[in-house]
This record gives structure tokens, sequence and C-alpha cells, in this order.
């Protein structure tokens, strides 16, 4: 069906299910291409049973929010030999390529590779920096670490507790330029090569290196690099894993609180509540009812929910620094909601499952986004669907590689990506599905949902 066509008839929340096995029938019998056919139907027969299997089954079962804390209660921090595993892997590309050193700032690099976050040390005019360089030592390309801080701030630094075979920190008064500090302690080794920054490190602070080492090639990382955190270990994709899980069971807690006639502003407290007894930090929501949701990142207003009205939650947080993002547009028991709105619904669950079926080890990022946009664009929302397909996700909750069109990135083993395909209709409606997804060791894409139910089950069942 076109976005601008108007449907009148209202689909109440408890027979939403079998609104779906028309658009079921209506689907099946597109004559699209072998492999888009033999995926929609598929997931429309998974669809079908799940929606008509026993409502409580999928009930939540939490006393307000009892119980959410002990889902990753057993979650454990990244331990100190899997940074120290992380700085010899960075050092032998460094020693591989000629270059003297890796230079970061407090950030999501300087964590990865030095334990040293934006919430641990706040970044300020005054530079700490994270320096790793590899030395040769019995034929044993060792790391190296360094860590520049302002002499004042010295002790602190040293609390940082950063890991590494051999940590020094060397300090800069007040009235001495930091940057020529950090040169001469990689002069001091008798280092060459280039020098290898940060990608995401300030300009101001690239400049104060490049000016005190005007001979000195001063670069971006290269992919080598940055592809060592694109690519999670196994203890990483267990932190996101639980993260997200988590995640989803407040969405569906929230859910089982909601009523028609309340606010967004409502939700969103409830939300924040949800996700902070699951022990999740950093915590962000965005709520959205009805035709708000066509605006994918927010309206400004606050409205109440209307009984014909979607409502769509995106939300996230982090656990020991690695971030959560679910997104789910549901109803209530009680929605009436029109059979335009609801159509719209299970084509973007099947977009969102075509994506996922695209998604493997040697795939293309662009290819990914396409298979979710060709479904979409064939059905009638051509122009509808205004963002990319998705992120990658890890320290940083929009991170390399991205699944959009124009890319050329790989997917490897270890990627972890959003997927969340969504048709925005300024004025009547936003319908958006995420769930985070990594790349196992077979090369196919697993949902981090996955232990929780992974994708929604129907608009009734997130």
């Amino acid at each position: 069906m076109k976005p601008d066509s108007h449907v009148d008839t209202p689909v109440s929340g408890k027979n939403i299910a079998q609104t779906f096995v028309t658009s079921k029938v209506t689907r099946c019998l597109l004559e699209w291409r072998l492999f888009f056919s033999l995926a929609i139907c598929a997931t429309i027969f998974y669809l079908q049973f799940l929606a008509n299997a026993n409502p409580e089954s999928y009930s939540v079962g939490y006393d307000r929010w009892t119980g959410l804390a002990n889902h990753c209660s057993d979650a454990q921090p990244i331990n100190g030999s899997e940074i120290l595993q992380r700085q010899e892997n960075l050092a032998k590309i460094l020693y591989d390529n000629g270059a003297s050193a890796y230079i970061a700032e407090p950030g999501a690099n300087a964590q990865y590779f030095g334990n040293i976050s934006e919430a641990t040390w706040h970044l300020s005019e005054r530079p700490l920096l994270l320096i790793i360089f590899p030395i040769l030592e019995e034929a044993n390309i060792v790391a190296k670490v360094t860590v520049i801080t302002p002499a004042f701030e010295e002790t602190r630094a040293r609390r940082l507790s950063v890991p590494g075979i051999e940590v020094s920190y060397v300090s800069w008064a007040e009235d001495e330029d930091p940057y020529t500090v950090a040169l001469h302690a990689l002069s001091a080794l008798e280092l060459e090569g280039p020098i290898y920054v940060d990608g995401m490190m300030r300009y101001f602070i690239v400049d104060g290196l490049q000016k005190a080492a005007p001979g000195v090639r001063i670069m971006s990382a290269p992919p080598e690099v940055t592809q060592l955190r694109a690519r999670k270990s196994q203890a990483e994709l267990d932190l996101l894993r639980c993260a997200n899980e988590v995640t989803l069971l407040c969405i569906r807690a929230v859910q089982a609180q909601m009523y028609i006639g309340i606010r967004e502003s409502q939700v969103r407290a409830m939300i924040d509540e949800a996700l902070a007894a699951a022990g999740l930090t950093e915590r962000w929501a965005l709520v959205l009812f009805g035709e708000n949701a066509a605006l994918p990142h927010g309206s400004g207003s606050d409205r109440t929910l209307d009984k014909a009205d979607f409502i769509l939650i995106d939300a996230g947080g982090r656990l020991f620094e690695y971030n959560s993002d679910v997104t789910r547009t549901f109803v209530l028991h009680d929605s009436s909601i029109p059979l335009e709105h609801t159509t719209i619904w299970y084509d973007v669950h099947v977009a969102q499952t075509l994506a996922h079926a695209a998604a493997r080890e040697g795939a293309n990022t662009s290819a990914v986004d396409k298979a979710a946009r060709d479904w979409l664009d064939g059905r009638g929302y051509k122009g509808y669907f205004t963002h990319r397909l998705g992120h990658g996700i890890g320290l940083e909750d929009h991170e390399a590689p991205y699944l959009r069109g124009g890319t050329d990135d790989t997917i490897r083993t270890g990627n972890a990506f959003s997927n969340e395909p969504g048709i925005y209709i300024e004025g009547k409606v936003g319908i958006r599905l995420e769930d985070c997804f990594y790349i196992n060791g077979d090369g196919n894409s697993v949902f981090l949902t996955k232990g929780v139910g992974g994708q929604a089950l129907s608009p009734l069942y997130p």
C-alpha cells in the first residue's frame, strides 16, 4: 500500500495477529526474486506462528522492575590481560608498518588500548596522552606504554591503572609545551617513522604534535588499527549481548506499565528507571507516540497516548562501558491501530529480516543496507526510509563500520552492528525496529537480543 493512501479500518491490539494473515497472503503472492520470496514467506510463517501462540508466554513477569537487576549480575569488565593482548596486536601493526608510535587521548580508543576513558579522565585544554610504541626484544615485538600527564595531575594519572608490560609516566609543567615533552619521550627511544594518532583526536592536539616535530609525519591511524576495535572479542560480545538483552527486557517491562492517556515524558521516566534498575549507566531513551515518531530523533513535544497511536521507544545504556541500542514500535492490548499503519509495521519487520539474512562475513556493508531498502522501495515506501540501516556498536554507541549506501567496507567476524530500518511519513506515522547483531565465528549474523527472543514477534509483543 502506498504511504500516502488512507485506510480508516482500525485494528485492535488483540486482533493484530489476525490482521497479519491477510498481509501474509498478499505478500506471498508477490512475484519477487526467488531469494526475496523464500525469505518473506519464511518470515511471515514464523511471525504468524509466534503471534498466535499463548500471549502469556511473552509476558514480562516483573513486579514493576523487580528482577531486571539480576539479568547482568554475572557480567564482568574487560580484564587487564585482554588489554595487554590489544596492546601487543597494536605494536605488531606499528612495527610491520614502520610506525614509531600510536597516540590517543581519553576516549574510546584510549580506553580500548589503555583503560583510559572520558569517564575516568575528563577532557580539557591540558592534554593527557596515551602513547604505545613497539620495541623488539629477543625477536619478540613488545608494546611499551607511556602516559603524558600534567605534572600537578601525575598522582591522579598513576591511579588510572593503565595495563602494560612496562608503563612509564612523563609529566609536563605548566610552563612547558606538552607536545614537545611527548615527542622528546619518543625521540629518547630513537624511534623513527610516522606517528599514528587516534582519528577522533582533537585538532589542537594534532596541530601541537606536528608543530613540535615538523619533520615527523603525524597521521590518522590506518584501517589495520581501526579494525582491531571493530572486531569484538568474546568478552566484548558478552557485555554487548547482556546490555542489549536487558534493554529489551526494560522496554517490555515498561510496555506492561503503560496505558492509553499516558504522556511521552512519563514513559521516558519509566524507561530510565527500568534501565537504572538493570544496572546500566549513561542511560538514554527516546519515546514518541503516533505522528511524533515520523521524526526519527524526536519532535520536542510531550503528547499523550491515543488508542490509534503506535508507541516508539528507542533506548540504551552502558554495561562496563559497552553500549546497548534497541528500538521497538508497539501497541497496547486496548489500542486500535489503522490497518495501513499495521501493514507498515510488518513491512519494516520483513526489511529487518532481509537485512539480517544479507549480513554475512565477506558481504559489503552497502549491500546489507540495500537488502532492506530494496524491499521497502518495492512496497511503495521509496523516500520514506530516510536514514542508513545501521552503525557499529561497542565502546561507542555509534562507531565504524556503518551499514549504509556508498560504503565499501567488508563485514568481518566479530563486527557488531545495529539493524534498524524504519518508515517515516510526517504527520501520520513513524515505525522503526532495531536489534543489534554480531558476526559469529561461522560468518553468520546473530542478534544480540537472541537470548530474550530476538526480533519483535508482532506489534503487540515487542
